[in-house]
């Protein structure tokens, strides 16, 4: 069963059962809805790498596809989404050694950040564990570091900044994996789906994507 872990410092997480990875990989779907197109990744060695690490859980150990900071450790990912998103949790894999990520800090609908935006307060921010299978949850349900209580609720831009690392020269992650619950805009009102990212599972025992489509007024 999956259980909790509090550190100070500010670290998080919950660490996640093996024998959930179906019923993961479905939660872990939100890369779908990011748009590909207009992500951006600061300092990447590789122009077009930073996009390559959201991809499906079940891709998450393959490491064909990853991004390698260029100048120092330092990464800033811009990730627009293709509508509304309420983000509840947050999977980092990096490799197992000291260009892991150390430090992950969010902000939430602040397009094209740049380096020197991020001296701004963060509106969430987690010490990270070395975590090379990605079993690790970050949760953005509650703040630690700051006392002011904030929701990633209507989220249509995620910057993620990974200031530090573990004592690397460069940091490596290969995958960045978003859990929550998606709201396509429309002109009138939006509609809120609860959909399922892999619709050709058939062995899931619960129904936990039963379908709700309504209008907000």
């Amino acid at each position: 069963m999956p259980h909790g872990h509090s550190h100070g410092g500010g670290c998080e997480h919950e660490a996640l059962g093996i024998e959930n990875e179906l019923e993961i990989g479905i939660h872990y779907s939100l890369y779908e809805k990011i748009d590909m197109n207009n992500v951006e990744c600061l300092n990447e060695e590789l122009e077009g790498s930073g996009k390559t690490v959201f991809k499906p859980y079940n891709e998450r150990l393959n490491h064909d596809k990853y991004v390698k900071s260029d100048a120092d450790e330092e990464l800033l990912f811009n990730i627009p989404f293709t509508g509304n998103v309420k983000l509840k949790g947050i999977i980092i894999i990096g490799a197992d050694d000291e260009t892991h990520p150390k430090k992950m800090r969010l902000f939430k609908n602040r397009p094209k950040m740049t380096f020197d935006d991020t001296s701004a307060s963060a509106d969430q921010e987690f010490s990270l564990e070395k975590d090379a299978n990605g079993v690790f949850e970050y949760s953005t349900n509650r703040l630690l570091l700051h006392p002011r209580v904030v929701t990633f609720a209507n989220v249509h831009h995620l910057s993620l900044h990974i200031p530090t690392n573990y004592g690397g020269e460069s940091t490596t992650v290969y995958y960045i994996g978003l859990k929550g619950e998606f709201s396509e805009a429309h002109h009138h009102g939006v509609t809120i789906c609860t959909y399922e990212a892999r619709p050709n599972v058939s062995d899931h025992k619960n129904n936990l994507f039963d379908s709700v489509n309504h209008q907000i007024q």
